[in-house]
């Protein structure tokens, strides 16, 4: 291990950014450092998590002594990073600050983060980091404070698969890519002002996923915005994780939801379970609010598609719906819902808009009364067609939707809460507000409380069979091995349930014989 007078000797540039998480290893750090080219020896990466403070960040930030930190913004960091800022620039005033990310490439004008450093780069800084940090170190530092990182020639811009340690490949999710862009302009969607789509040569991609294989690494998240726009190209690396199967494979790919070929279709058909999870994004079944958003979308398409890797394959399907989008009431929300749930994916997620820096959704605000949080992530507090206090019912929803649907541990149950009269959304619609009610929280619920709540709901409120409700609970609480069953479900459990039955026969038996 490096002593501390080594490390701070050794580093000029320290690139940094604050995750969301631990397993979450930042791509975009490990490009701006494999195309430092020689200044790599002057360099360090240091990833951080959202749960460390401003102190902690940067007193190991400082400890390099470096005369030069990058920082990557998100949506999820900008007030960490804020903070971060602030002592660095008090501790070593002297040190230059240089920007990146989406969360201040647009609207930077009169951001105070932005105020606060010294250089920001905007768009894609694989090569204009590499081209500051030059100048800035032989002392001929740009007189320009915004520098625009542009779209580079992406043949121009050495991978970083190299870059992923051993410790990244045994415990976190390996980020690649084989394009950049999205030919779509979805209003509410960053990638609508990336055009055009660039891609890198697949099979020099495929020649570093090889290389990254033969490491160990077995856990691979796809950043592409389109990965199935080229069949071709998706076809490709479809098949090199196919052709390479072995237990413990994992691959995800954000797929159009329109586009999926035979040859496609053949591909995704031989993986095995539970190494292929496919994100699908909808955002919503309503043509004419996909029209105001600029989503091109061919709703026959995506039915016969999703309802075709539903049955024909194992793949994971999770398929995204958004809230508070210009023209979509909750009536409008709620048959499209209906109608995903119909088709049955493994995961919907219901993710409330967000007016992301840069996106043109704000053109419908006066229309449509959209009023969003300044605050990140600028969620839509109300629209003209959903009130404030609905889209907090929907906060709701979609996070107890999470915990119910999406976690997968109410596989047989979760379907009582819309039997009939119910339909999904107004039966699950109901349980939520129920539940909020009772626990007053979204969060910090833990699954024995929740699956206890969820007894009394179906049971006292909506009027359903105990037995059956008790032993499907059951069966689902026991999935994977629990033992501590709430006290509503005790009886219920398969080896007692099976006594229980014994005993109601015997009893009944017995009542034949005395009369």
């Amino acid at each position: 291990m490096l002593s501390r007078v080594a490390y701070r000797n050794m580093t000029e540039i320290v690139l940094a950014t604050i995750n969301a998480r631990y397993i979450h290893a930042s791509l975009g750090l490990r490009y701006l450092f494999a195309n430092l080219r020689d200044l790599q020896a002057r360099a360090v990466i240091r990833e951080f998590e959202n749960a460390q403070t401003a102190k902690e960040i940067a007193e190991a930030v400082l400890l390099a002594n470096p005369k030069i930190v990058g920082l990557g913004v998100y949506i999820w960091n900008r007030q960490r990073t804020f903070e971060v800022v602030e002592i660095l620039k008090k501790v070593r005033p002297d040190i230059v600050i240089v920007l990146g990310g989406p969360e201040v490439s647009y609207e930077y004008e009169s951001d105070p983060l932005v105020e606060r450093v010294d250089f920001l780069i905007t768009g894609e800084a694989d090569l204009a980091f590499e081209s500051l940090c030059r100048s800035v170190l032989s002392g001929q530092c740009p007189s320009e404070k915004v520098i625009h990182g542009g779209l580079p020639d992406l043949k121009s811009i050495q991978l970083p698969y190299g870059l992923y340690s051993k410790s990244d490949i045994a415990s976190r999710v390996i980020y690649v890519e084989v394009s950049r862009g999205c030919p779509f302009t979805c209003e509410f969607c960053l990638s609508s002002v990336d055009i055009p789509v660039r891609q890198f040569d697949h099979l020099t991609v495929l020649a570093e996923l090889e290389k990254l294989f033969a490491r160990g690494a077995r856990t691979f998240k796809f950043v592409d915005r389109t990965f199935n726009l080229n069949v071709r190209t998706a076809n490709d690396i479809l098949r090199f994780f196919l052709d390479r199967y072995e237990p413990g494979v994992f691959v995800h790919f954000e797929m159009v939801p329109d586009r999926f070929p035979n040859q496609l279709r053949e591909t995704v058909s031989a993986f095995p379970p539970g190494s292929l999870q496919l994100e699908i994004g909808v955002q919503s079944l309503n043509p004419e609010v996909g029209a105001l958003i600029s989503r091109r979308q061919d709703f026959d398409k995506l039915v016969d598609n999703i309802t075709f890797l539903r049955r024909e394959t194992a793949a994971h399907l999770h398929v995204d719906l958004i809230v508070g989008l210009p023209g979509e009431d909750l009536s409008s929300f709620a048959s499209g819902f209906d109608k995903l749930v119909g088709l049955d994916p493994q995961e919907i997620q219901v993710g409330i808009l967000k007016k992301l820096k840069g996106t043109p959704i704000s053109r419908h605000s006066e229309r449509f009364d959209m009023r969003f949080s300044d605050e990140p992530p600028y969620e839509i507090l109300s629209t003209k067609d959903v009130s404030f206090f609905d889209l907090r019912r929907m906060e709701r929803f979609a996070k107890y939707w999470d915990l119910v649907s999406n976690s997968g541990n109410f596989l047989k149950t979760k379907s009582l809460l819309w039997e009939a009269p119910e339909t999904p959304f107004s039966g699950f619609m109901r349980w939520s507000d129920w539940l909020y009610g009772e626990v007053g929280k979204r969060v910090a619920i833990e699954l024995k409380t929740l699956t206890s709540h969820l007894f009394r709901f179906l049971v006292e409120v909506r009027g359903l069979d105990r037995e059956r409700v008790g032993r499907l609970l059951a069966e689902d609480y026991q999935r994977g091995g629990r033992n501590d069953l709430p006290v509503e479900l005790k009886g219920f459990a398969a080896s007692e349930a099976g006594s229980r039955r014994t005993r109601i026969k015997g009893a009944k038996r017995q009542e034949r014989i005395v009369g």
